[in-house]
């Protein structure tokens, strides 16, 4: 016999943690389950080996619109707030400065005009000039060609992040529920089965029923979105974030203006949120042919969720072929090689700290996670950030960055999505979680 939920949640991330953490405190539903096919909570995407360790706002992410920034700094608000309020002796996170740094009149210019739009939306942000930035870090200066024009924004209040404390906080939060709150570890869900509005679940270890379904399971939500007859325009390029570790020659993370031709994150260096005494360099971006990274069971997932048809190869070729595209995948192929490798990516390195010698930095081993970039077969495009299929009393998402730093405000938004699939039978306590994070 299957065992009825509400609701059951796919994905013991910090997106589906997020989830089981509002609709147990802030609904009246009566029962929600979560699988996750790890041992421990968030061990992929969310753990701290596998991502930037950034709470993004927008403010110093060039390739963000005005409006998405704006989105998604309310969005991080929130996980700035729950890290206050839950986090005062900073456990799960801690606060470094960050900026964005532009080199060359061209960057310069772009990003002085970036700032008479954005100073609006972030007050804290100031527009720092040479002799600035050489107090606050000293080695993006030194050894800089003098005429090179620089300038950068910057603010002290930057987060760094342990997702995976993150979402063990979520979860601890429902241990004295009085609601029927499930969390299965190490249960591997092998297909999911739509009967009219509602879905069986197989999995390992029995086989489980729900009136609402949400799957946040990173690249693996599309296998499930396709096995429900949902998605099926959509298909994953998977690209792997590798990084590099130098010498600690920063105090603030640093990021550098993003082409605006491309999807992937520009090269930053960053502060490691459990160690001191050398700074992590990357991302780079490698194309990957399974869906979750250092997972060989993923491979076959990987080419059952790609479009096998006329709009997937051409979608695939028009992606691959772009000159700025296709350049920026070949250097990356190169930084993976042995011996030159890190003596390539150095250069890059040097557009934050000139005087660093390629000797010095080395591929952080078992660092970098995977990012999943949407193909729309439909458009032939590939999407930036975020993606979400919405059925029949389901929702599949993909979550890319910024998705850790929007976990609650995309879960907020389903769980309003998900009391709709329930007929409004039950409410949002609104109240309460204005109260609580804050907010209007």
């Amino acid at each position: 016999m299957a065992k009825d939920y509400d609701v059951i949640i796919i994905g013991g991330g910090v997106s589906g943690t997020a989830l089981l953490y509002l609709l147990d405190k802030y609904t009246d539903i009566g029962s929600v389950a979560l699988f996750e096919k790890e041992k421990k909570l968030a061990q992929i995407a969310s753990h701290s080996t596998q991502n930037s360790q950034t709470l993004h706002f927008g403010d110093i992410e060039t390739n963000y619109t005005f409006a998405k920034a704006k989105s998604v700094s309310a969005g991080a608000r929130l996980v700035q707030t729950y890290l206050d309020t839950y986090d005062k002796k900073k456990h799960m996170h801690s606060i470094f400065p960050k900026m964005v740094l532009a080199v060359g009149t061209d960057e310069v210019n772009r990003l002085r005009e970036r700032y008479k739009e954005f100073k609006s939306l972030f007050p804290q942000l100031e527009l720092i000039e040479r002799d600035e930035i050489e107090r606050k870090e000293p080695l993006i200066v030194k050894g800089r060609d003098p005429d090179e024009e620089i300038v950068a924004l910057w603010t002290p209040q930057g987060y760094t992040v342990d997702y995976e404390k993150l979402s063990q906080s979520f979860v601890s939060q429902t241990k004295d529920s009085t609601k029927r709150v499930d969390v299965f570890m190490d249960t591997q869900i092998n297909h999911i089965k739509r009967n009219g509005r509602t879905y069986t679940l197989y999995s390992d270890k029995g086989s489980f029923k729900t009136e609402a379904l949400v799957v946040d399971a990173g690249a693996m939500s599309i296998k499930f979105a396709k096995e429900a007859g949902y998605g099926e325009h959509l298909s994953i390029l998977s690209v792997a974030g590798n990084f590099y570790r130098g010498p600690e020659v920063l105090k603030s993370k640093v990021y550098t203006m993003q082409n605006p031709k491309l999807p992937f994150a520009a090269v930053h260096g960053d502060p490691d949120v459990h160690a001191t005494g050398y700074t992590r360099f990357g991302p780079t971006a490698l194309p990957l042919l399974m869906l979750e990274r250092r997972n060989w069971k993923t491979v076959v997932p990987y080419f059952q969720t790609a479009r096998w048809n006329f709009s997937g190869f051409a979608s695939l070729f028009k992606i691959t072929g772009d000159p700025t595209n296709a350049k920026y995948i070949f250097k990356n192929i190169l930084y993976e090689l042995p011996l030159i490798g890190s003596r390539l990516f150095a250069k890059n390195v040097k557009k934050i700290i000139p005087t660093i010698k390629s000797g010095s930095i080395k591929k952080d081993r078992g660092y970098g996670g995977t990012r999943p970039q949407i193909v729309n077969t439909n458009t032939r495009t590939l999407s930036m950030g975020e993606a979400r299929v919405e059925g029949q009393n389901a929702i599949f998402n993909i979550t890319p960055s910024p998705g850790a730093s929007t976990c609650l405000a995309n879960a907020l938004r389903d769980t309003q999505q998900v009391l709709k699939f329930l007929n409004r039978k039950y409410r949002f306590k609104t109240e309460r979680f204005k109260f609580d994070f804050k907010v209007e």
